[in-house]
């Protein structure tokens, strides 16, 4: 049985009924007023900063490429510039050995330092570019200021097989011979140490032992390897001259004219040395006639060659058997070497009975018998000429 005690139940008491209400309509909650810290106070950006921004970055990277073409032309032409020859008028050789094992990087400072190349840099480069570096070889070489640095790099892989030329002029005097293998880059020592050697040749026939190689150094160009010496240049020099003796038969012709080889050679060189190009068998002809008289040669460029060399004033009235105003007969030995033409002149002059000649101011050569025409041919056709001591 339960014996809970029961929960009073509560009354329930009628209310009434409540009046009608109009219905609620919703309406949109009004939007929240932020805090006053959270009101940003910049104003938005303006549309034309960015593109000024990038206006300004692409002037700074087209300067910027500008800048870096305009360094690479001025490397560009630095290179090729220091490429050039030294001297591109010279035609002077220098001589330069180099030595085994001598590394690129020195090669190219004793290149600078004998003055054929510009720069020891741009040297480097270009054996590096041209992967020649490995490639330069030991050796002597002739080597002009006149070359660029890559015709000097191609003369230095070639090595040994390099060869030079060296050319003798006829007319020239052995002093002006000496300058030309100076100027191919022989030491003076070298060649005066040369020059006074004795040859053992049949060209020297004839010539006192005290005489030097006046008149020897043969008028020709020659071709030589890079290794040869003075006394190489000067054996075939005396070997193309004695040919030419022997192939045109000139002991035998000077001897019919009463000269030793010798003497047919000293007096070529006075006729090389008084020659217009053609005249020289009528020149011959004046000097053989002089000399058949006891007359004096009467030639300019003896007594002019021995002031020279002894380096005093030129005077008509020197003091010297070269002298041949003052004295007769010939020269005591060769003025010049002289060419081929002059040699066959004095083996074969012309004929003739002239005693006198000059060559005029218009370098016609003009012939006298007497003193008399002589004298007209100098008032008419030598006044500048006639007045050079």
């Amino acid at each position: 049985m339960d014996i809970r005690p029961r929960r009073p139940q509560p009354t329930r008491v009628a209310t009434p009924a409540p009046e009608a209400q109009p219905p609620v309509v919703p309406t949109e909650a009004p939007a929240p007023v932020p805090p006053i810290e959270a009101i940003s106070m910049e104003l938005p950006p303006s549309p034309e900063k960015p593109k000024k921004r990038k206006k300004v970055l692409l002037l700074v990277g087209l300067g910027l490429l500008f800048a870096i073409i305009g360094v690479a032309v001025a490397v560009f032409a630095w290179y090729n510039v220091q490429l050039s020859p030294v001297d591109s008028k010279s035609t002077e050789l220098v001589k330069i050995t180099i030595e085994p094992a001598t590394t690129p990087a020195a090669i190219g400072e004793l290149l600078k330092e004998e003055g054929v190349i510009r720069n020891t840099t741009a040297f480097t480069v270009y054996t590096r570019l041209t992967k020649t570096q490995n490639s330069l070889q030991a050796g002597s070489y002739r080597l002009s200021p006149g070359e660029s640095t890559p015709e000097i790099v191609k003369h230095l892989t070639k090595g040994s097989v390099d060869t030079f030329n060296v050319t003798f002029l006829p007319g020239a005097t052995l002093a002006e011979n000496r300058e030309v293998l100076i100027k191919d880059g022989y030491t003076e020592a070298e060649v005066d140490t040369a020059f006074a050697k004795t040859y053992d040749s049949p060209l020297f026939e004839g010539k006192p032992a005290g005489a030097d190689l006046e008149g020897y150094i043969y008028g020709e160009t020659y071709n030589f390897g890079t290794g040869a010496t003075v006394e190489d240049i000067l054996t075939a020099v005396f070997s193309e001259y004695a040919k030419a003796v022997a192939d045109n038969d000139l002991v035998a012709k000077f001897q019919a004219q009463g000269l030793t080889l010798y003497e047919g050679i000293t007096l070529a060189s006075i006729v090389q040395r008084e020659s217009i190009k053609g005249d020289e068998p009528q020149i011959a002809q004046v000097f053989y006639s002089r000399l058949a008289i006891d007359m004096p040669l009467g030639s300019d460029v003896t007594y002019q060659y021995i002031a020279d060399k002894t380096r005093v004033a030129r005077d008509t009235n020197l003091d010297s058997p070269y002298n041949t105003r003052r004295y007769t007969g010939l020269p005591p030995g060769p003025i010049a070497v002289p060419g081929l033409s002059s040699l066959l002149a004095v083996a074969s002059p012309a004929s003739g009975d002239y005693l006198y000649f000059l060559s005029g101011d218009d370098d016609i050569t003009y012939y006298g018998r007497t003193l008399e025409e002589h004298e007209a041919n100098i008032s008419a056709h030598c006044k500048v000429k006639c007045s050079i001591l």
